[in-house]
Formats: C-alpha cells, structure tokens, sequence
C-alpha cells in the first residue's frame, strides 16, 4: 500500500484540446481515379442519401447510430454512421475527425468510406463499407475464443493496417475488439477513427486522455512517471497486445472473467501491475509476440512493421476460422 499511496501523484489533469485540430492537414496522395466501380473511395462515388434505404439497426454509441443500408437502384449494401445534430459537441468533433481521415486513407485494412454527409438538421453521417460478421468483439462473444492459427491471421492483417496509418503519421488510440471489423470471408478492418489523430510534426504531443481507458498503455494513464515521452504509435501496439489477449483468453487480460472494470482498478493494474501473462500451454512464439507488445517502456515495444517479421506469424502463415 505504500507504493500505491505513493504514486497517488499521478497527473490527472483535464485534457488540453489535441493540437492536431490547428495544425494543417498534410496532404496524401489520393488513390487511382480509372476505377469507376462501385467499391472505390467516396473521391470517386457520388450516393445521394435519398437513394439509401435503411434495413436495420447496427449498433448505438458516441452520439449516433450505424444502421445498415441499401442502394435503391444498385441493392448495394453499406453501413451508414450518423451522428445526430442534437449530440454534444464532443460527438460532432469525433465524428469531423473521423471524416478527415476516413477521407485520406486507402488501404484493404482500414474500413473504406463511400462518401459523407452534411445535413440542414444538423446530422453527420459517414457512408462505409458493410462488414457481415460485425466485429471480433461480436464474434468473441458469439463463437467464442481464437487459436493462435486465427489469431496470427487476425492480427497480419491488423499489423497492416497499423503500419499503413502510422506511416501516413495517422495514431488510431482506440484499438480494440469492438473497433475490428471483420466479414465472412475473415477479412479485418480497423474502424472508429473518432478519437484518432493526425501527427502534423514528427515531435507533435500525444497524451490526451482520450480512446477506451482499459487499452491506454501505462504511459497514456501517467505520462509523468516515463518521462512525458508518450508515443502513440507505440501506444497502438500496446493496444494490439491486450486485444489479441482478450481473443485468446476470452476476457480482459487485466481482470478476472466477469469482473466489470473501473478506472481506479484499470489505473492501478496498467500503471502499478506488471503486465498481464498468458495463461500456460500457448507456443513460445505467441508469448513472445504478446511480450513485444506489452513492454511497460514504450521504447521496447516492437514497431508494427517488426512485428510482421516475428515468428509468431511466420509460423502461421494463413488461417481462417
């Protein structure tokens, strides 16, 4: 008790607004305008929102709502994202955000938007492509947990897309299972840009408060106590690591199964604890690829484009569930 007493001096100061909202916008290359199809980026494809049938509700959260859609003259399914004009104002800057750079990025890891729309009434919505298994949080629950097989295909696809973003100075700070997508055919997609940010200098701050507490990495709870050097990109891995954990084991690594957290509990075992193990029987290859990503010394963890290399993933080079 008398170390935890003692680090009662953590910095809880309120978030200063991200930086990234006054810095200009780096430009990005945009992707090849000679496809014409329908599943190109929203530069390419114009869908006006009288022609999008909503078929039912997807999800509920952050101010709005996904509900899944169809194009009336192509019966093209999307989800379509709105944020609703009466939402606070957090809500309408995450869902801005998102906008910004769902609008910059082309990768087959990251969920493809289809175009965006500003309404009279207010409302924000962001058409998408359609994932049909929902997410691996969804598919956790429903099927239950992954082999280390599926896991090494979820997770090279994940690791692209993370490479892709980060060299494109883009931090997601919200991995996690709800915010994987994922269809029948097993492809992933990293989705939920609203807390993300774009890294307009190479030494731009990081360190709000922002994205889901129970996946902060240590550094993100007390910047202070690692010498203020946060570094989202590495922050991301940290992410990636209690994910792929969860996966495996079923439930959040840092709790047992069924305890609901909080963020007094969260803090103490992130900041204080050591890093949460896998239980025994898993190769050494995955233990080792887990230990890449939960180094507490953010310095230590292993970039996302090493991470591709590990053996973890040489060892299964394809797997569907």
């Amino acid at each position: 008790m008398a170390v935890v007493r003692e680090r009662r001096q953590i910095n809880l100061r309120l978030p200063l607004p991200d930086v990234s909202d006054r810095c200009p916008r780096f430009p990005l290359p945009l992707p090849p305008s000679a496809s014409t199809t329908i599943a190109t980026t929203a530069a390419s494809v114009t869908i006006p929102l009288t022609e999008l049938e909503k078929l039912q509700v997807l999800g509920h959260g952050n101010g709005g709502t996904v509900y899944k859609v169809q194009h009336k003259r192509t019966s093209q399914i999307y989800a379509l994202k709105v944020v609703h004009g009466h939402g606070d104002l957090t809500a309408h800057r995450q869902v801005s955000r998102e906008k910004e750079i769902l609008r910059r990025t082309d990768s087959a890891h990251i969920v493809r938007c289809y175009g965006t729309y500003d309404n009279p009434s207010g409302d924000v919505s962001i058409l998408m492509e359609y994932m049909d298994a929902g997410t691996l949080d969804t598919l956790l629950r429903n099927h239950g947990t992954f082999s280390e097989p599926e896991l090494a295909h979820i997770t090279r696809q994940i690791l692209k897309g993370l490479s892709y973003l980060h060299a494109h100075k883009i931090i997601h700070r919200d991995l996690k299972p709800s915010n994987l997508l994922v269809n029948k055919k097993m492809e992933v997609k990293i989705a939920d840009f609203g807390v993300s940010k774009i890294m307009c200098r190479t030494l731009d701050a990081c360190n709000s408060y922002v994205g889901t507490c129970a996946y902060m990495s240590p550094e993100r709870f007390d910047p202070d106590a690692y010498g203020g050097n946060y570094n989202g990109y590495l922050g991301d891995i940290w992410s990636l690591g209690l994910t792929l954990m969860e996966l495996y084991m079923g439930h959040f690594p840092f709790l047992p199964p069924g305890q609901r957290p909080d963020w007094a509990t969260l803090m103490c075992a992130i900041c204080f604890g050591d890093p949460p193990a896998l239980p025994s029987g898993v190769s050494d290859e995955f233990r080792s690829f887990i230990n890449c990503c939960l180094q507490k010394e953010s310095k230590k963890r292993w970039t996302a484009s090493q991470l591709l290399d590990h053996p973890f993933l040489l060892r299964h080079p394809t797997s569907n569930r």
